[in-house]
Parts: structure tokens; C-alpha cells; sequence
């Protein structure tokens, strides 16, 4: 099914979804963004990945723009280099769900991140390579300063049931959610979404939701391919991704938003 003509905004997730499984944007996908952006289409690229990740793709888009960043905790100037908007989790928020998190499900260790970095408890074992310089300590002493995003890992528990359960012990507190293939949770402030970050910058442009494109392929894209006028789930993408999306499009390794994206431009 070919996206609607009347499109003003493409906005796509990253990794599993614009991103090859090699972590690269293959050069059709590239001339794709660059081409939709030509006709006056604003590309955003909308990921839970935090700022020192996002910025290796900036210059995807042409080295200008907007990002959005860390599920919609913060959007990025590209052009600029700088914060437009900033949407915190304050400190007795996320010491709070730290503390119902760890007596509903023991074994949960926390790192946050910052505009700063990344601060991890000793428990949380980083799938990455941590930064140079970034502090180790107890989430209280690592959680001080509003954060963009409060993360959880646990070593045991499958990813659905540790987010199923995180949900039901934190309420409407805050926004949990996850993108990553181990047992690693993604948590936001109360109502800071891909979704809910993209509506304001659409507001702000006089871009209602029917013209607006989504592309994504983890739960935590969901709010955003329901806001979405038009939204399509890869078909590599989490099954209750699929299950929330109204279309679905090639695999990330078969550049699926470059086929759609020129389908578009050749309407």
C-alpha cells in the first residue's frame, strides 16, 4: 500500500528500521532521505538512542534538522548543534521507581543517562563499551540531576516479563519501554514518548498527525506508529509492533523506508 501524497513529515526510528543490521544507511536510503527532503518533506529521525549514538547518522539528513532523541526526552538542533527542548525525569521520580522497581523485581540494576553521558550503578552490566570518565556508584549517588532517561537491566528475566512487570509496579509514574534484544528497559518521564515529543514538534509546524509518515520496528515505537497518520512496522519488527502498525514495509536489511520513501516521491 503506497503512503498518502499529502505527506509533510517522515519520522523514522534507527536501528532494525533505517539502519542495516550492520548498524549503516546504505547509500539508497541515503539518496531516498535526501531526495524526500528536496521536495520540502522534513525527515526526523526519532530513536531511543541516546545523543552521543545519534549524532554518527546526523549527517543522513543532511547535516541539518531536527533528531529526536532518547524516546522523546530530548530534541536535537542538527544544524545548530544544540537543545531545542529538553523533557526530564527529575531525581525523587526516578529515585522512587528505582525503589519499587528493585523491591517488585529484585536483581534490577539502573544507569542514567544525561545530556552529560551515561552513570551506572556497579551492577549494571553495559553491553557497550562505556565511555571514557563515566561514574560508577548507587543510583542515588549517579541520579542527582534531571536525566533523560533512566535504564534498567536484569540478567535473568526475559525482556516481556521484566517490562510487564516494571509497568505494573511504577504505574502512570513514569513511561516504560524497550528496544533492545536483552532484558533492558527504557524509562522516560510521565508522558514522554516518541509520539507525544513528535506531536509537539508537528504542533509547532502547523503538521496535523494524517500527515505524517512512521517507520518502526520495537515496542517503544508503537506510541508513535499509533499517533502516525500512516504507519508501517518493518517486517523484521517486535510482533506487538506489527500487531500496533496499519502497514508494514520491507525489512530494514532490504531498505524498507528507501522503497516506501520512493514510492512516495513517484506519486
Amino acid at each position: 500500500m503506497l503512503p498518502p501524497p499529502d505527506v509533510k513529515l517522515v519520522a523514522t526510528d534507527l536501528d532494525g528500521t533505517l539502519l542495516r543490521s550492520d548498524g549503516k544507511i546504505s547509500d539508497r536510503t541515503r539518496e531516498a532521505l535526501l531526495a524526500v527532503e528536496a521536495t520540502g518533506i522534513e525527515v526526523v529521525f526519532v530513536t531511543g538512542r541516546p545523543l552521543r549514538w545519534a549524532r554518527d547518522v546526523f549527517e543522513y539528513v543532511g547535516g541539518h534538522g531536527l533528531a529526536i532523541i532518547s524516546n522523546g526526552a530530548l530534541v536535537w538542533d542538527v544544524a545548530r548543534d544544540d537543545v531545542q527542548l529538553v523533557r526530564a525525569i527529575e531525581p525523587e521520580v526516578g529515585l522512587e521507581v528505582g525503589e519499587l522497581m528493585r523491591g517488585a523485581i529484585p536483581d534490577t540494576h539502573f544507569a542514567v543517562e544525561s545530556l552529560e553521558g551515561i552513570a551506572l550503578e556497579a551492577g549494571f552490566l553495559e553491553r557497550f563499551p562505556v565511555p571514557d570518565g563515566a561514574r560508577r556508584g548507587t543510583l542515588e549517588q549517579i541520579f542527582r540531576a534531571p536525566a533523560l532517561k533512566l535504564l534498567a537491566r536484569h540478567e535473568s528475566l526475559p525482556a516481556q516479563e521484566f517490562w510487564d512487570r516494571a509497568a505494573v509496579a511504577v504505574g502512570e509514574r513514569v513511561v516504560v519501554t524497550w528496544s533492545s534484544s536483552s532484558s533492558l528497559l527504557e524509562i522516560s518521564a510521565a508522558q514522554v514518548t516518541k509520539a507525544s515529543t513528535l506531536e509537539l514538534l508537528c504542533a509547532a509546524r502547523g503538521i496535523s498527525a494524517s500527515e505524517v509518515v512512521a517507520f518502526g520496528d520495537m515496542p517503544n515505537d508503537i506510541p508513535l506508529l499509533e499517533w502516525a497518520g500512516t504507519s508501517y512496522a518493518m517486517s523484521n519488527a517486535h510482533p506487538t509492533v506489527i500487531a500496533a502498525a496499519e502497514r508494514i514495509a520491507p525489512s530494514n536489511d532490504e531498505d524498507g523506508v528507501a522503497v516506501l520513501l520512493e514510492k512516495l516521491l513517484d506519486q
